[in-house]
C-alpha cells in the first residue's frame, strides 16, 4: 500500500483486516531496509571486490519474509508511500506480479486536513514535543505559518511533495496498471464498491466488511 498521505489509508487498513486472511499493517521499514542493503553492498568494496549477487539478491528477499514471519495471515500488505516507485523491488527481489493499493485525496483536502491537526498540536517556544512539520520549519529558520506550511509539506523534501513524486515515478517507468487508485471520497461514500474493486484487483474472494464502528 503506498499513497498520498491523509486519504484514508489507515481507515483502509483498518477494514481490510476484517478479512481473516489479510494482514495490513502501519508503514514499515522493509522498503527502506531493502533499499539500504542494496545500496550498501552495491557501493562496498569488499563485495565489489568479490561480487556474490544471487547471495545478495537472497539476502535482500528475505527481508520481507523475516519482518513478517510472526505473522500467519497469506495475505500481507505492506506500507510505505515508495513503493510506487520501487516496482521492480516487488517484482525482482519479491518475485511476485506486483499490485499496488494507491489510497488518494483532492490536494487541498490533504494540506486542510494537515493544516488542522497541526492546529490542534501548535508550536509553542520552549515545548519538547511539536509536530514534525513545524519541527522541520524551525530548523530550517522559516516563519510559521499556514503558507509555509503548505509550501513544505508538498515541497520537494514534504510528505506530499515525495508521495506524488513517488505516484508519478511509478508511471514514468510504465507501471500504470500496477497500481489500483482509492479515492478517499469513494471510499467514505460508497465504501462497499470500493471494496469489491479493490479485491477484483488483488484476484481475491471478496469479504463482506462491516463499515460500522471501526477500530
Amino acid at each position: 500500500m503506498a499513497g498520498l498521505p491523509r486519504s484514508g489509508s489507515t481507515v483502509l487498513s483498518a477494514i481490510l483486516n476484517q478479512n481473516p486472511r489479510f494482514y495490513s499493517g502501519p508503514s514499515s521499514p522493509v522498503l527502506s531496509t531493502m533499499y539500504t542493503v542494496e545500496n550498501h553492498l552495491a557501493n562496498n568494496e569488499l563485495f565489489t571486490g568479490y561480487p556474490k549477487p544471487e547471495q545478495a539478491k537472497n539476502i535482500i528477499s528475505s527481508i520481507i519474509d523475516q519482518f513478517y514471519d510472526d505473522v500467519e495471515k497469506p495475505v500481507v500488505i505492506d506500507k510505505n508511500r515508495a513503493w510506487t516507485a520501487r516496482v521492480p523491488y516487488i517484482q525482482g527481489y519479491i518475485g511476485q506480479q506486483a499490485k499496488i493499493i494507491c489510497p488518494v485525496r483532492d490536494i487541498d483536502e490533504i494540506l486542510t486536513s494537515m493544516i488542522m491537526m497541526i492546529r490542534r498540536n501548535p508550536y509553542r517556544e520552549g515545548q519538547e514535543r511539536i509536530n514534525f512539520i513545524d519541527e522541520q520549519l524551525v530548523k530550517l529558520n522559516i516563519p510559521l505559518s499556514d503558507d509555509n506550511r503548505c509550501e513544505y509539506i508538498a515541497g520537494p523534501q514534504g510528505i506530499l511533495g515525495q508521495s506524488l513524486d513517488a505516484i508519478q515515478e511509478g508511471f514514468k517507468q510504465g507501471f500504470s496498471n500496477r497500481i489500483h487508485f482509492v479515492e478517499y471520497k469513494n471510499l467514505v461514500n460508497n465504501p462497499g464498491g470500493t471494496l469489491k474493486s479493490l479485491y477484483e484487483f488483488l484476484d481475491e474472494e471478496y469479504y463482506e466488511h462491516t463499515f460500522d464502528d471501526l477500530e
